[in-house]
This record gives structure tokens, C-alpha cells and sequence, in this order.
């Protein structure tokens, strides 16, 4: 191979792995959970009764916005089935549930009525507000979204960020950090 040759070819092969590293540094950073501090990412996504729901809809209120895997799972169920037993104590705080899974609206309506849920569902079958959470994962080969919980103010600030939650406690975490910061703010 030529020496002009071999530049040619040098520089193909550096152009296209700095590409490829350049995409690999986009999906870090759209995958990336917004932190403390941040503008919570808004959002438009139909509910169980298939209407939009929207974040600044709830400018004014608390507002948990929780990500998990799959309705009528186990882990799912006990977690809605704590945020459900815990609503009045929300919203005595002024404070709003609003789930996300990448399930589909008729999905989430069947597990409201199975299990008796009355705070909104909302479906992202697109992934693009899991996404835009850093919450989306896979399992054994489906992207679903991963536990975690993000805790926006009323001015539409995320003040408090779960990971990898325990669904059996966590309701009671959520609540304890409401309290925390009723208290810091009050």
C-alpha cells in the first residue's frame, strides 16, 4: 500500500471511529438522569383514560413522577398499591403520582381497574419521555423503563432523585423526603 494510500485509509478509519464515539457520547448523555437542581424535562403523554397529561398541567403542585417496569408485575403492583394506600397523605401535601411505563394505554387501564388505582398511569410507548429521564432499560432484550422516582417541586424543579428503587418502601421514602422539605420551605 502506497504511503498516500495509507493516509487516505489512516484517515477514513479515524473519521469513522470518532463518529461512532461521538454517536456513543449523544446516547450517554440523552440517558443520562437529570439531576437535582435541573428544569424537570417536560411531557405529554395519554393516561389511562387515553387524555394527555402534561407536567406543567401540575405547575403549583408536587408532583412524583415515578418510571417502572411492567404493570401487573409483582414489584409494580406493590409499588402502585403503596402509592395508592399513601394518596391521601400526597395530597395533603399538595402533591400528585403521575406512574410512566412504556405499556400501552389499554395495558394501564386493565391494571387501574384491576388494582383499583385512581392517580394517572401514563403511557410512553415511544420511550421518549423514559428516555428523556435517563429510565430507560432492558430486560433480557425489551426496553422497558427502570425504577426510579423523581421528585419535582411546584416551580417544576427536580428537588430529590430515586434510582433503582425498592418498591416495597418506597412510597414511605417519597413521603419522608416531602416532609423534609415542607419542613426546609416552611
Amino acid at each position: 500500500m502506497s504511503t498516500s494510500r495509507f493516509a487516505v485509509w489512516a484517515v477514513l478509519v479515524i473519521a469513522a471511529l470518532a463518529g461512532v464515539f461521538a454517536v456513543r457520547s449523544a446516547r450517554a448523555a440523552d440517558d443520562a438522569v437529570p439531576a437535582v437542581g435541573q428544569q424537570a424535562p417536560e411531557f405529554s403523554l395519554p393516561s389511562q383514560e387515553g387524555t394527555p397529561v402534561s407536567l406543567d398541567h401540575y405547575r403549583g403542585k408536587w408532583v412524583v413522577l415515578y418510571f417502572y417496569p411492567k404493570d401487573m408485575t409483582s414489584g409494580c403492583t406493590m409499588e402502585a398499591h403503596k402509592f395508592q394506600d399513601d394518596l391521601p397523605k400526597y395530597e395533603r401535601d399538595n402533591a400528585v403520582i403521575l406512574g410512566v411505563s412504556v405499556d400501552s394505554v389499554a395495558s394501564h387501564k386493565t391494571f387501574c381497574t384491576k388494582d383499583g388505582l385512581s392517580f394517572k398511569l401514563l403511557s410512553d410507548e415511544q420511550k421518549s419521555t423514559v428516555s428523556k429521564y435517563g429510565s430507560l432499560g432492558n430486560y433480557m432484550g425489551m426496553k422497558i423503563a427502570k425504577r426510579n422516582t423523581f421528585l419535582i417541586n411546584p416551580e417544576g424543579k427536580i428537588v430529590k432523585v430515586w434510582t433503582s428503587v425498592d418498591p416495597s418502601n418506597h412510597s414511605a421514602e417519597v413521603l419522608a423526603a416531602l416532609a423534609d422539605l415542607g419542613k426546609k420551605n416552611g
